[in-house]
């Protein structure tokens, strides 16, 4: 009987065991299913890192991840009248740049020009001075004399600067700037001969004046750029306020318009309503809000624009001439007090009005624009750069066609209102900003 007892004794012990260690390993097998599961815990933490990191570098004009630029939230609530109107994918750089600062602490520098290679004509809004600065020397001249009076009111002041394509024999520089006249102020565009010491403006005299004048400060535009044939296309705003704005519509007046003038300040022959005797021959394209961009696309041709919405709804155009491109009775913007225009009215083509190519929502405040049209940096080739005002950045957009394929902000860091764009003969984008500095960007090692 003992020697039973102990056998079945025996018995049990070993079926414990055997049982103790499947035991063991169901639950072995049920850790590995829990971690295969979902875990909010751990995916939580790897969303950020995806939002936040920076995005793998797959070319030029390529996306680098299918995130668009814009990080922000809308303003708005309107959706783009096809996919590629607004929020393009981000897109990088390959090429190590260097970034420099030439000049700083002159006031808000507005136009820049380039009439010899690396030195530039550089208006000064607010104390209407125009200055040469020497890119390579990182110098600045002395207040060139013979600039003409200005009301620097608000965003009034001297404005743009261009010299004539001729310029090495006629030696004309071409000014825009906010003028006094009976009723208010204009946008204006002058001209004089640069003298053979570089020392002042000679025969300074006023060609045009885009009347009606307003005894506002805000949106006079103001850019100035030369046609093929040496004619002058002027952008001027619509003067901001409410009911002034409204005439951006109307062809009686040079408000919220492209204007298309000789160098004497005479309307172009060919120019879309010079037929039209209730419309002012000068005007090439209406309905435009305040343009402070505008250059032409090196392989296209194509005129492009860019213009400050109100709050949000910024626009990328291409000019056409006779085109009616909207405001202020469309928009893809708000008031600034958050009330819609004209009952939130978007969609441009479905009232008549060319759509605009992009717009950025919120608002980047896009001031001077440039293409590049040089070789030194090949992955920019034909690609727009714009300065952003209250963005702080240098906005960098590819384009396919008429299609807005990437952007890229450049110059995030520098906390600065960037003014104007422009591109030198051997390659380096330049930048002026409202606090006085101009930044010179260009391959590393060049």
């Amino acid at each position: 009987m003992t020697k039973v007892s102990w056998s079945r004794l025996l018995f049990f012990i070993m079926l414990i065991f055997v049982l103790a260690l499947a035991a063991c390993g169901n639950d072995e097998a049920s850790d590995e299913e829990v971690t295969d599961e979902p875990d909010v815990t751990t995916e939580e933490p790897a969303e950020e890192d995806a939002e936040t990191e920076e995005p793998a570098d797959e070319g030029a004009g390529e996306s680098t991840d299918g995130e668009p630029a814009e990080t922000e939230p809308k303003v708005t609530e309107f959706e783009p009248a096809f996919p590629e109107q607004t929020r393009a994918p981000a897109v990088e750089t390959e090429t190590e740049l260097n970034e420099e600062i030439v000049v700083d602490g002159l006031g808000v520098l507005w136009g820049m020009a380039e009439f010899e290679p690396n030195r530039l004509l550089v208006t000064q809004r607010d104390t209407a001075e125009l200055l040469i600065v020497n890119l390579n020397e990182f110098a600045v001249s002395e207040p060139i004399e013979g600039t003409p009076e200005v009301n620097n009111s608000g965003q009034g002041g001297l404005l743009d600067v261009a010299v004539a394509p001729d310029f090495d024999d006629s030696r004309l520089v071409f000014l825009t700037f906010s003028q006094d006249v009976e009723g208010g102020t204009v946008t204006a565009v002058g001209k004089g001969v640069l003298s053979e010491d570089e020392a002042s403006l000679e025969d300074f005299e006023v060609i045009f004046q885009a009347t009606p004048a307003y005894e506002g400060d805000l949106h006079y535009g103001g850019r100035i750029i030369f046609d093929e044939d040496g004619n002058l296309f002027l952008t001027t705003g619509e003067r901001s306020d409410d009911p002034i704005r409204e005439r951006a519509q109307d062809l009686d007046a040079y408000l919220g318009k492209v204007i298309h003038i000789t160098q004497d300040g005479e309307p172009v022959e060919s120019n879309p309503f010079i037929e039209d005797e209730d419309a002012l021959d000068g005007i090439y394209s209406y309905g435009h809000r305040n343009i402070q961009g505008i250059d032409f696309h090196p392989e296209t041709g194509d005129l492009w624009i860019v213009e400050f919405g109100p709050q949000a709804g910024d626009e990328l155009n291409i000019v056409e001439p006779g085109n009616n491109y909207g405001w202020p009775i469309v928009s893809y913007g708000i008031e600034y007090t958050g009330e819609l225009i004209n009952d939130g009215i978007s969609e441009h083509e479905a009232q008549g009005f060319i759509e605009p190519r992009y717009y950025w929502d919120p608002t980047s405040a896009p001031s001077g624009s440039s293409f590049y049209d040089n070789d030194a940096i090949p992955e920019w080739e034909n690609n727009l750069f714009i300065g952003g005002l209250v963005s702080s950045y240098i906005a960098r957009v590819v384009i396919e066609g008429d299609t807005i394929v990437g952007e890229e902000r450049l110059l995030t860091d520098k906390g600065e209102r960037f003014r104007d764009i422009l591109v030198t003969e051997d390659g380096a984008l330049i930048a002026s900003t409202d606090g006085g500095a101009i930044y010179k960007i260009t391959a590393a090692g060049e």
